[in-house]
């Protein structure tokens, strides 16, 4: 479809982003004119997912769209049974609620936000073992999503299995900057895992783009497809949870994936309780079949090529005005570094959520800030944590924008990136809820 957007006035958006507290997940979707908020959810269907939706099975239980769902991940991902559900962090809600107890500690590359509320909901604890090239971003590494193995065996030595219920790799890495993890990285943690007999678990939502990463950067798989890497990918875990809404281009779902019959079993119950019957998980069949053909779409390489191009394009363009980017450019979106870009604005000002209300009333651009926001306080101190980097996130819908809405993206940015030292104080916070406070949190001007 075609959707009409509205152009506002500059004057029009400081208006409104003053009335929404300064959060922009507050704004009505008609008062922004490029939406970069998030890539979940919010890309365009094919012709071939529009035609399956028209077959979708509704019925409650044994429902064909169900199953055949369930053989297309089987024969993509390889894992054997699986749990519909109404998107990821209901996935991980429901695996958590099965694995994760008070006192646990999660390791990984980067827990995203929802991860590691569920993990801290839990009373555990997440730990990032993301390698340290990572947090430069200026320096090039071609899989900044990698596990750092020292890391991640302190955490195996100090804590042991008995309070580690699984390491858990994020493909692509969201919170390093939509970074690849390497097949052998993905190799190296679970031989290491092994020895420790800890089990290893993906978030899966951008699986498909990490495939691509590898194909592109791991010399030993540039003659494989993108199924087949996928396959060998998901070979060295035990399960994974997907928001289906990024590579399974579609607006609703997600799922869990695994191997073993009795985690399974458990994982039901709570999947019952929480979601649906086991057939369908909170989603309609007719989004269950949509789904499928999704994914199937999704691991070829023609789509990945042309979906991520798009997104090198804008980062490139930002590269040459001189505005500073995580590099090497990501698979979803371009994350710039707010710090580097306002250098002025102190940390405890949110320098990524001033820059996402300056795009915003300089353009009608809507991002996201991934930094101290988003990062949210220490669950015992209640101070704020303060990451590694601090960064606005512009995801890009799958299959929506055009060129020219990448060099209007790019021009926005150069022009507040011009006169970035009138910028000199950012904001701060008048109310936030106790967890994930990034989706409802009230600012004012400091």
């Amino acid at each position: 479809m075609v959707e009409e957007i509205y152009q506002s006035t500059k004057q029009d958006r400081e208006k409104w982003i003053e009335e929404k507290d300064y959060n922009l997940f507050n704004l009505e979707s008609h008062k922004v004119f490029i939406d970069l908020l998030t890539d979940s959810g919010t890309g365009a269907m094919s012709d071939k997912q529009w035609s399956e939706m028209m077959t979708g099975d509704e019925s409650y239980a044994g429902s064909q769209s169900f199953l055949k769902l369930k053989e297309t991940i089987n024969t993509i991902t390889g894992f054997k049974f699986l749990l519909p559900t109404h998107q990821g962090r209901a996935a991980e809600n429901v695996l958590f609620s099965a694995l994760v107890k008070e006192g646990h500690v999660v390791p990984g590359n980067s827990h995203f936000d929802t991860t590691k509320g569920h993990i801290e909901f839990r009373k555990a604890h997440a730990i990032d073992c993301t390698i340290d090239e990572a947090f430069d971003s200026e320096l090039i590494h071609p899989f900044k999503g990698n596990i750092d193995l020292q890391k991640l065996e302190n955490v195996y030595q100090q804590y042991g299995k008995e309070k580690i219920p699984f390491t858990l790799i994020t493909v692509t890495c969201n919170s390093s900057g939509g970074q690849p993890v390497s097949i052998e990285n993905i190799r190296q943690v679970r031989d290491l895992s092994n020895q420790y007999e800890i089990p290893v678990f993906f978030d899966g939502a951008r699986f498909a783009e990490n495939a691509y990463f590898i194909k592109e950067r791991e010399t030993a798989f540039k003659d494989k497809t993108i199924k087949e890497i996928v396959l060998e990918m998901f070979s060295y875990g035990d399960g994974m949870t997907m928001s289906a809404k990024k590579d399974g281009l579609v607006n609703i779902g997600g799922f869990i994936a695994l191997n073993n019959e009795e985690l399974y079993k458990i994982c039901g119950n709570f999947g019952i309780i929480y979601e649906g019957y086991l057939s369908y998980g909170g989603l309609a069949g007719r989004d269950l079949a949509a789904l499928a053909q999704g994914l199937q779409e999704s691991t070829e390489y023609t789509y990945l090529q042309s979906r991520i191009k798009q997104i090198e394009y804008l980062g490139n363009k930002l590269i040459e005005f001189g505005i500073p980017i995580q590099q090497p450019i990501g698979g979803h979106a371009i994350f710039v570094d707010a710090v580097k870009f306002l250098p002025h604005v102190p940390r405890e000002e949110f320098p990524a959520q001033t820059l996402g209300i300056e795009l915003y009333k300089e353009a009608g651009i809507r991002g996201v800030e991934i930094g101290t926001i988003l990062a949210d306080r220490d669950p015992e101190t209640r101070e704020n944590r303060y990451p590694k980097l601090e960064l606005l996130r512009l995801a890009i819908p799958r299959r929506t924008y055009f060129q020219s809405h990448m060099d209007y993206i790019a021009v926005a940015l150069k022009n507040i990136f011009d006169r970035r030292d009138e910028i000199k104080s950012g904001y701060e916070i008048s109310w936030e809820s106790e967890i994930l406070r990034h989706f409802t949190v009230k600012l004012k001007k400091k």
